[in-house]
């Protein structure tokens, strides 16, 4: 993690390092990992959200379109695309949207069927 966040420019380090506080304040008892080269949390062994830091935003993935269209109000104004949610650096991070959408996906995670494990 200390070499992911080295990597990014400093306002995207500051958006990135603010979005790990807020997902470990909403599930405290998520691992972390790195996952395709980005930072993750995982809940129940599955991925809760990965989150990343670019030059002129940050996003946090996978946001389903079950969750986009449940927010739909609250994201007015920022990008959305296929599974992802981005946040411009230019402005600050929205703390209780990102609260909301990390609830969002402990909820789906907690209500699909739990994986089977192979013996």
């Amino acid at each position: 993690m200390r070499r992911y966040l080295a990597s990014l420019p400093p306002d995207s380090r500051r958006h990135v390092k603010k979005l790990r506080e807020i997902i470990r304040g909403v599930a405290p008892g998520a691992i972390e990992v790195m996952s395709y080269g980005m930072p993750a949390f995982k809940l129940d062994g599955r991925v809760l959200v990965y989150y990343a830091g670019w030059r002129e935003h940050c996003s946090v993935y996978p946001m389903t379109e079950a969750i986009r269209r449940a927010c739909t109000d609250a994201l007015k104004g920022y990008e959305t695309s296929k599974g992802t949610v981005k946040f411009p650096i230019a402005k600050p991070l929205p703390v209780a949207l990102v609260r909301r959408l990390v609830k969002a996906r402990i909820a789906a995670i907690r209500t699909r069927p739990k994986l089977k494990t192979l013996v």
